[in-house]
């Protein structure tokens, strides 16, 4: 993929390298901005080996199938933590010299001392030819720096920043068997040797990599699915490890030549849904609740938001002016909408009538909790107990429910006419609770084994 081509995707690439960046209500006091950069941080070494449950480094296998002449292009990006803080005269001292203070106002602006971030962005450009059977290292380095703003009457912002330094690692192996292809292991490695033995979360933080993940592109060729590789290379995908990151496809739908190393996992070829109006730092969130809860923060609430982040102002300036129309976008959008008729893709017990899905008189027709299929000659409703057997293509979440033993909640049959089953754990002991809440998992009638 080229320069541009990789442009393409950074929408997905900056909603990882920000998420939880700043959370709502996006003000410096609130407790959960005090707690900060959970995602991809890559500590430096003496201060993850001291049992302190971080990583100093990440390790991602990806299968590829490149042409001759094929170029690996690999973008490394994260966070680089900046202090910034508010520093006024130190008129007790008398040596010319400054104290640090939580805030200050100035010219009726509020300033608070603050940790940002700036983004960092190393790329290399590899012969894949080269990889081959080879440990490719690519240093990183970013040097210290302290810039110094004035905000007048004698205060100022001083914004530092430690030294970081890192190694992005490539190699390829050729897989074995007929088929061809390689597996393509990339390992990212916090190289700092900073190190105090007394040191607290925040003060490593200055020397982490955060947010940390890869773009990987080939000019020729293209990578393989995590979730859903073809058959002939599923053993292959089995033996593939992940170790801080999972590896998606992205770009347009059916594309294969750009993966990303992500520290969050996500689907192939995932998208920011173009309703979307701008980045909330939390990915996890809802835009339309995230966007009418800011509106409801009062005026000194906005101001001490503004006053913690330039991202946050922002942020906030954005949300105030939103037009009526984009808000009205935010309030939920469908797809495609056509109806569904004709049999049911799966034997039923139940007949059931040929009516488009928004009709108002199917509800009737449709009774989750008496309603069965038939599984490989098997009647299954609620009670039945089926092992669990997700798809290649499932996500890591159930792909880790392999072989469990689930009871049937409910039988469910989508817009499509696909039927579903909702299940509990058999061994859950939250099983119960999360019943009465209308919580379950839910697999496709190929994903189970009726007991």
């Amino acid at each position: 993929m080229t320069t541009s081509a990789l442009e393409q995707v950074r929408a997905i690439a900056d909603a990882v390298l920000y998420e939880g960046y700043l959370l709502y209500p996006y003000r410096a006091s609130a407790a959960k901005n005090r707690v900060r950069w959970q995602w991809g941080v890559l500590m430096p070494r003496a201060y993850a080996d001291a049992g302190t449950c971080e990583r100093a480094g990440s390790l991602t296998d990806v299968l590829a199938e490149p042409r001759d002449g094929a170029v690996l292009r690999a973008r490394l990006r994260f966070l680089h933590l900046v202090h910034r803080v508010v520093e006024v005269p130190d008129d007790v001292s008398g040596d010319g010299g400054y104290r640090a203070v939580p805030s200050l106002t100035v010219d009726g602006r509020e300033h608070t001392s603050w940790d940002e971030a700036v983004e960092v962005e190393r790329d290399a450009v590899l012969p894949f030819a080269s990889l081959v059977g080879v440990d490719t290292v690519v240093p990183i380095r970013v040097e210290a720096r302290e810039d110094v703003e004035d905000i007048g009457h004698g205060a100022r912002l001083v914004r530092r920043r430690e030294r970081l330094d890192g190694e992005l690692q490539v190699r390829a192996d050729p897989l074995p068997g007929p088929f061809g292809g390689h597996r393509l292991t990339l390992r990212v490695t916090n190289a700092s040797l900073w190190h105090e033995p007394d040191a607290t979360r925040d003060d490593a933080l200055a020397h982490a990599l955060i947010g940390a993940h890869t773009l990987l592109s080939l000019s020729a060729g293209g990578f393989l699915s995590a979730t859903d590789p073809p058959e002939w290379a599923s053993l292959h995908s089995r033996e593939c490890r992940y170790e801080g990151t999972w590896p998606m496809l992205v770009g347009p739908a059916g594309s294969n030549d750009t993966v990303l190393c992500s520290p969050i996992i996500l689907p192939d070829h995932p998208q920011v849904a173009p309703e979307s109006a701008g980045n909330l730092f939390d990915g996890t969130e809802i835009d339309e609740i995230l966007t009418l809860r800011t509106m409801t923060l009062t005026d000194e609430e906005k101001r001490q938001a503004r006053a913690t982040d330039d991202r946050a102002a922002e942020l906030i300036d954005r949300v105030d002016n939103l037009p009526p129309e984009l808000l009205d976008r935010l309030h939920g959008s469908i797809r495609y909408l056509r109806s569904v008729t004709g049999p049911a893709p799966v034997e039923t017990v139940t007949a059931r009538p040929d009516v488009p899905w928004w009709d108002p008189g199917a509800d009737a027709s449709v009774s989750p909790e008496t309603d069965r299929v038939t599984i490989a000659g098997v009647s299954v409703g609620k009670g039945s107990r089926v092992r669990l057997r997700p798809r290649k293509r499932a996500d890591a979440h159930d792909m880790f429910l392999a072989g469990a033993v689930a009871v049937v909640q409910a039988v469910l049959l989508d817009i499509d006419g696909e039927w579903h089953l909702a299940v509990t754990l058999e061994n859950d002991l939250g099983a119960q609770l999360y019943a009465a809440h209308g919580r379950y998992r839910y697999f496709g009638t190929d994903e189970v084994e009726p007991l």
